[in-house]
């Protein structure tokens, strides 16, 4: 794809796009080729938006586009045209964690932490579609999230833990 504009101007071609990140309206000009995971860490200040393996792979730069659950690595900001986003920023609740956030927490179900904004949308979405989810389900569940710090155990405990607290 050719970066140069067709309209006999030089420089990169964009796009105006308008996206709802964690309710709030962003209108920016974007190049068609910025993919949706930069735009929200660079343009939208979501840095909880990991990029870890840029192949869709490892999970850290999952994001709900439109209630689901989307590698933001794999797509780009001009697709999110007009979709409402939440990333794990807006999770929170008036600076109160939500209880998955919490359920990973006290469940100690992070090391280094580049992981979990991706494991916690992902679990999200199982919740969301399956209150009660067995640890088979769980583990099916997070199958594309990868952690290459922990042996997954507490995490598979903190989504236990969230669906009690959500269940509540």
């Amino acid at each position: 794809m050719s970066t140069d504009s067709t309209d006999g101007t030089d420089g990169p071609v964009s796009q105006e796009i308008t996206v709802t990140v964690d309710g709030e309206t962003i209108t920016r000009q974007v190049e068609p080729r910025l993919k949706l995971s930069d735009f929200l860490r660079y343009e939208c200040d979501r840095n909880g938006v990991r990029v870890g393996c840029e192949h869709g792979v490892c999970g850290a730069c999952t994001v709900q586009q439109d209630g689901t659950s989307v590698k933001s690595c794999l797509s780009y900001a001009v697709q999110a045209d007009g979709a409402e986003i939440e990333t794990v920023e807006g999770l929170d609740d008036d600076g109160s964690l939500h209880p998955i956030q919490e359920a990973f927490h006290e469940s100690h179900a992070l090391q280094c932490g580049f992981c979990t904004s991706g494991f916690v949308m992902a679990t999200k979405e199982l919740l969301e579609e399956n209150p009660d989810p067995t640890r088979e389900e769980i583990e099916t569940g997070l199958a594309d999230n990868i952690c290459r710090c922990t042996g997954y155990q507490n995490i598979y405990e903190a989504v236990e833990r969230a669906a009690e607290k959500m269940e509540d």
